[in-house]
């Protein structure tokens, strides 16, 4: 997802270990160039990212798209991450090592504002919640880490949908399908497009009760080192007992904790 991955350039010095005839270590590579790549790569550029010839690339691409590690962007020629390596992806994340440092940060907030808080990453097209710290209040969502939401429905999926560059997010809200989770869902692209464009200028995004009914949230970027948006802080609420208004007034103390997040993901 573009703006929310790091980029990661190749090594041609990082290939003197690889062994000869690599098969394995050759669809690393590819996948390495898909993933790094800010718009899915035509096969011409990942031939020239990973250095290797047409027919082999062509080769292994085919083996990678059947066993769902990539997928073709519908209607194109260009390649994206598929869902498998996404789902395997999020594994990875929900176990890190760092899981302990970032857990801290999420406990030191809720207990800070009195509300459950999030952390979030996107994932292919949906949002994947990394941890989670409820608090001890009757009326709550239900989630647990490894967890997904919608892109287009959840306080975080829109913060990371704003973040991409503005040819990506058009592409996704025009075809990806917006499922109406809630009277308060935006289904409508063009809207959709308005609201993206409004949270980045702004730099927050909420949710108001457009996924689960009764309940209101907000969310703010974790960037890494370069700026981009990796994943993403976020609180909710049920507004039996409370209101998006107060939810919004939890935004300097979730900057913060976000601004200590990003220094538990190496990214």
């Amino acid at each position: 997802m573009s703006e929310t991955r790091l980029a990661v350039r190749h090594d041609p010095a990082a290939d003197a270990d690889i062994p000869a005839g690599s098969a394995v270590l050759r669809a690393v590579r590819i996948l390495e160039a898909i993933a790094a790549s800010e718009d899915p790569p035509p096969l011409a550029t990942i031939c020239r990212e990973v250095s290797l010839p047409k027919a082999t690339v062509y080769r292994i691409l085919g083996t990678l798209e059947f066993a769902g590690y990539i997928a073709r962007e519908p209607g194109s020629k260009v390649y994206a991450t598929g869902e498998r390596l996404n789902r395997l992806a999020g594994r990875v994340l929900v176990r890190s090592p760092s899981r302990a440092a970032r857990h801290a940060i999420l406990e030191e907030l809720a207990e800070q504002i009195g509300e459950t808080c999030n952390l979030t990453v996107p994932q292919g097209n949906s949002v994947l919640y990394l941890d989670r710290v409820e608090v001890a209040w009757p009326l709550k969502a239900s989630f647990s880490a490894g967890s997904c939401a919608p892109m287009h429905a959840s306080a975080s999926g829109k913060l990371f949908l704003s973040a991409m560059p503005r040819r990506a997010r058009e592409r996704f809200v025009r075809v990806s399908p917006l499922v109406s989770y809630t009277a308060r869902t935006q289904v409508d692209p063009s809207a959709l497009l308005l609201e993206l464009e409004s949270i980045r200028q702004r730099g927050h995004s909420i949710d108001n009760e457009e996924y689960l009914p009764g309940i209101c949230g907000v969310a703010l970027p974790v960037r890494n080192s370069e700026g981009a948006i990796v994943a993403a802080i976020s609180v909710h609420a049920p507004l039996e007992r409370t209101s998006l208004a107060q939810v919004l007034d939890f935004v300097p103390e979730i900057r913060s904790a976000a601004d200590a997040m990003s220094l538990t993901l190496e990214w």
